[in-house]
């Protein structure tokens, strides 16, 4: 039986599309001595899946527009067997307690909120990833939220999910994303005058050059491109 033309848009929406082309272990050109300078592989970031998602995974989406209708219809991606929901930042607030509260939801427990830096997304250059994990009905879900780097601010889970306050804390220490409503929002990690977020991919190495066997070995942040 052939497929009907918007079956066809939908798979051609599903297909993974290459953000770029990576090659090497650390990018190609100069100063690649890792020995894997043809190795190219495509890019793929933030893909969106097309229902059917599979296991629980539809009733959960299906239950979190019901609870909160402001989602967007294309808010899943199903990546290596776990569901990843992409969540507005000012919707952030009304999901979580919809994903705790919630009978047919019930995912009790924050096991983890961590950043990440995309200095190459304009405008949406920090995600910041919840792990939840749900007791009662034996299933995790993942929330990821961005925000701009000129705006680096998502509103604390903490009154909600109060076990989110270290991970909060460590991920404004590591990576300068703000969390409003954060209660005493101080570095966990590093001192506190340190200067900077030492996660963030724009954050210098730093380092001294090093004489071995009457070569100078510059510091790390000269030596490749990341």
């Amino acid at each position: 039986m052939s497929a009907t033309a918007g079956e066809v848009v939908a798979a051609a929406a599903a297909q993974p599309t290459a953000v770029a082309v990576k090659e090497g272990m650390w990018g190609s050109g100069p100063g690649d001595v890792s020995g894997y300078g043809g190795l190219r592989r495509p890019l793929l970031r933030h893909q969106r899946s097309t229902r059917p998602y599979g296991g629980y995974f539809d009733a959960v989406a299906g239950r979190l527009r019901a609870l909160v209708p402001a989602l967007p219809e294309d808010f899943v991606a199903v990546d290596r067997g776990q569901m990843i929901a992409y969540i507005p930042r000012d919707l952030l607030l009304d999901v979580v307690r919809a994903t705790r509260d919630d009978a047919l939801l019930r995912f009790e427990i924050c096991t983890s909120v961590t950043g990440v830096h995309y200095p190459d997304e304009p405008g949406a250059e920090f995600h910041v990833v919840y792990e939840l994990l749900s007791i009662t009905h034996n299933r995790r879900l993942r929330l990821e939220v961005t925000a701009p780097d000129g705006d680096a601010k998502i509103p604390s889970i903490t009154a909600t999910y109060p076990m989110a306050n270290w991970h909060e804390r460590e991920t404004w220490d590591m990576f300068g994303v703000e969390f409003p409503g954060h209660p005493a929002l101080t570095r966990i990690l590093m001192p506190d005058d340190w200067i900077g977020h030492p996660q963030r991919k724009d954050y210098p190495l730093g380092g001294v050059p090093v004489e071995f066997k009457g070569a100078e070995v510059p510091p790390p942040d000269e030596r490749r491109s990341y």
